[in-house]
C-alpha cells in the first residue's frame, strides 16, 4: 500500500474511531510496514512519531499481560500533550511571516529567496526561539489551508489592443483565398533539438524494468551537432513539410525551407496557383521586423512569380499558429520518449507522423551552412517590390515579383 492509498484509508475509518483505537491501528499498521514504518505511518495518518511510538509501547505490553475491557473514556478529562500554538502563540504567526512575506509586507524575510522547505522553515523559526518540528510545522500549515503548489501558467503577457482584430483579418485572408483555390500555409521553427543519445520527454510502452539509457548530460556533442526543423503545413490540403537544418536558424534558412516545399510539394498540389499566402509568427528567423526575412522571399517571389501575402501573427500569439497543434504536437507526441540518436531517426519520425485525420509530412535535411550577422541596407530594401496592407502594414503585406 503507498503512501497516497494510506492516506486514503486513514481519512476513511478516522471517523469511526476514538483517538486510543487511533493510535494504536496506526502503530500496528507501522510494525506491519516494518523499517521505516513509523515514518510511514505518520505522514499518512498526520499523527507525531511519539503518538505512535506511545502506541507500539501500549501493543508491547498488551502481549504480556491480560487486558481489561476497553472502558468509553480514553484519558483523564484536559489529558493530553497542548498543541505546540497553545503553549506559544507567536509560533503561527512567525511562521505565517516567513511562508507568505509577499503579502505580509515582509520585504526583508529570510526565506524570501530560498526554498520555503519544512527542514528551512524549522531552521528559521529556531533562530526565533521557536521549538518547533518539521512535523508540527507540516501540520500548522495544513490546518491554515496551505499546500505544496507549483507554478501555474495563467499569466498573459500585455496582448495588443488589435490582437482579436489582426486574427479576424487572417481569417477573412485565408478563406477568400481557400474560395480561390490559391495556397495558404502556416510557417514556423520547431525546438531546436539536440542529436545523440539524450532524454526524450515523454514515455512509450517498453518491458518492464528495461527503460532505454541516454546519457546522464546534455551537453551538445560537435560530432553529432544538432538538428532544427522548420515546418511549412498546408491549411488546405493538411499535409506538412520540414526542413530538418544542421546549422543555425536564420531567415535564410527559414526561406529556403518555403522554397523546397514549393518545388516538392507545392508547384505539384497548385498548378495554377498565382499568389501564396503565407501566415507566420511575429518573432524568430520569420518575425515581421526582420530585414533579410523580407529580402529572401522577394528572391523568391521573383523566382517563382508568385505573389506572396505575408500575414503575421501579432505578438505573444504564437500558440494560434496552425502549424504548432495540427502538426508540430503530432510530431513531438511521435517521438516521444525516443532518443533521437541520429538525423536519420529525426527524419524518419518527422515523415512518419500522422493523424486520423489524414496529416502528411515529408521531411529532408537541409545541410547548407546558414550564416547570421547578414545585413540589409536601406538601399537593398527599398528596391522590394513590397506593397503593405491598408490594415496593419507592418504585420501585413504583399511581395510581388519584380
Amino acid at each position: 500500500m503507498d503512501e497516497n492509498e494510506m492516506k486514503s484509508f486513514f481519512e476513511k475509518v478516522k471517523p469511526h474511531l476514538n483517538e486510543k483505537t487511533r493510535r494504536i491501528v496506526t502503530a500496528g499498521a507501522a510494525i506491519a510496514l516494518g523499517r521505516g514504518g513509523i515514518s510511514k505511518m505518520s505522514k499518512a495518518s498526520g499523527m507525531a512519531r511519539e503518538v505512535i511510538r506511545t502506541g507500539i509501547k501500549e501493543i508491547e505490553e498488551s502481549t504480556l499481560k491480560t487486558v481489561d475491557e476497553p472502558t468509553e473514556r480514553v484519558r483523564q478529562p484536559g489529558g493530553g500533550r497542548k498543541k505546540a500554538v497553545e503553549h506559544n502563540p507567536e509560533l503561527l504567526e512567525d511562521l505565517l511571516n516567513l511562508i507568505d512575506p509577499a503579502t505580509r509586507g515582509d520585504p526583508e524575510s529570510p526565506l524570501l529567496w530560498t526554498s520555503k522547505s519544512l527542514r528551512n522553515l524549522e531552521k528559521e523559526l529556531r533562530e526565533k526561539g521557536h521549538n518547533a518540528s518539521h512535523v508540527t510545522i507540516r501540520a500548522m500549515l495544513k490546518s491554515q489551508g496551505f499546500s505544496l503548489q507549483a507554478n501555474y501558467k495563467t499569466l498573459d503577457p500585455k496582448q495588443h489592443e488589435d490582437r482579436d482584430a489582426q486574427f479576424l483579418y487572417i481569417y477573412d485572408n485565408l478563406k477568400e483565398m481557400q474560395h480561390l483555390g490559391q495556397p495558404v500555409i502556416s510557417v514556423d521553427t520547431k525546438k531546436k533539438e539536440l542529436v545523440g543519445e539524450y532524454r526524450n520527454n515523454g514515455r512509450e510502452w517498453r518491458p518492464k524494468n528495461s527503460p532505454t539509457e541516454v546519457l546522464t548530460h546534455d551537453f551538445e556533442d560537435k560530432e553529432l551537432g544538432h538538428a532544427i526543423p522548420f515546418g511549412i503545413y498546408d491549411i488546405t490540403e493538411n499535409q506538412g513539410w520540414v526542413s530538418v537544418g544542421i546549422t543555425r536558424d536564420t531567415s535564410q534558412f527559414a526561406v529556403s525551407s518555403i522554397r523546397n516545399w514549393w518545388n516538392e510539394m507545392g508547384k505539384e498540389t497548385y498548378p495554377n496557383a498565382e499568389e501564396l499566402m503565407i501566415t507566420a509568427d511575429s518573432g524568430g528567423s520569420n518575425g515581421y521586423r526582420r530585414r533579410l526575412w523580407k529580402t529572401e522571399l522577394q528572391r523568391f517571389a521573383d523566382e517563382s512569380e508568385l505573389i506572396l501575402h505575408v500575414l503575421h501573427f501579432p505578438p505573444n500569439t504564437s500558440k494560434w499558429n496552425k502549424i504548432e497543434h495540427r502538426m508540430f504536437s503530432f510530431i513531438s507526441k511521435n517521438w516521444r520518449g525516443k532518443p533521437l540518436v541520429s538525423l536519420e531517426v529525426i527524419v524518419s519520425l518527422i515523415a512518419n507522423t500522422t493523424t486520423a485525420s489524414g496529416l502528411k509530412i515529408k521531411c529532408t535535411v537541409d545541410d547548407n551552412n546558414y550564416e547570421t550577422g547578414i545585413k540589409v541596407s536601406d538601399e537593398e530594401l527599398a528596391e522590394l517590390n513590397l506593397i503593405p496592407d491598408q490594415y496593419h502594414g507592418e504585420w501585413n503585406y504583399r511581395l510581388f515579383p519584380r
